[in-house]
């Protein structure tokens, strides 16, 4: 019985120290409508609230949820299981959940409101534009991308007069290139799938966001991305998006 007792309470200790971990990394961010916290969980995972509203983006496994609020909104970006995931979505699901995905998601994850490239919804306060996100040239074999044009989402969340954008799996693509009044940006970079850090360092100065911050880098060297950056006036926040998760 003791040990029961133990490993219980280990496991409870555990926990509680990785999820303490995801809140010692929250970015709180001031708007016109209040505040808005983002919190890195897991490689792609994040979880953003404001207004008393809860948001995970492209929540999948392993991205560890336990004592985390269940979600009003969640957004998801592409089909591959790193950001789609129909067990954890059910997971962090409440009868009234929404979600917000690309039609290509939508195909599995029925309950999905598809908005394509270039379309843009609203949502509690939320202006949502999907930015395109694709390979230009990587793929798995000649002729083949990873990821598809017109098939995954990157996003614009817009509250309060802040624009936060997330870029979902993609290369240095000329859309990014050309955003616009970008407050936040999350870029991603890992190959073989998206791209180095050097080149989304190049994406970033093209379309110049007051605060970028990596996600989606397992694998890359974040200081090479972080002086590429040096000198041109954004800001970068790195923060660990790979917490011990056994």
């Amino acid at each position: 019985m003791k040990i029961i007792f133990f490993v219980v309470c280990l496991a409870l200790i555990l926990t509680t120290a990785m999820s303490a971990v995801a809140a010692d990394q929250t970015q709180t961010f001031s708007t016109s409508a209040g505040p808005v916290k983002i919190t890195p969980i897991y490689h792609a995972s994040t979880l953003i609230e404001a207004g008393g509203k809860v948001i995970y983006l492209d929540p999948a496994k392993p991205a560890n949820v336990s004592g985390l609020p269940k979600a009003d909104l969640i957004l998801i970006t592409d089909i591959h299981g790193d950001h789609m995931d129909p067990e954890l979505i059910q997971e962090i699901s409440k009868p009234d959940t929404e979600i917000i995905s690309s039609p290509a998601v939508a195909e599995t994850v029925k309950s999905a409101n598809a908005i394509a490239n270039g379309e843009t919804t609203k949502w509690d306060g939320w202006t949502i534009k999907a930015i395109p996100a694709y390979n230009l040239k990587r793929g798995p074999a000649l002729g083949k991308l990873y990821h598809d044009k017109g098939r995954g989402n990157g996003y614009v969340l817009t509250y309060g007069g802040k624009r936060f954008y997330f870029s979902g799996d993609t290369e240095n693509i000329p859309e990014m290139r050309a955003l616009k009044n970008i407050d936040v940006a999350f870029v991603c970079m890992n190959l073989p799938y998206t791209m180095p850090p050097e080149e989304a360092a190049d994406a970033v100065k093209a379309f110049h966001p007051k605060i970028v911050i990596p996600y989606h880098y397992k694998g890359s060297d974040l200081s090479v991305f972080q002086k590429a950056l040096a000198g041109t006036g954004i800001q970068v926040r790195l923060l660990n998006w790979y917490p011990d998760t056994k």
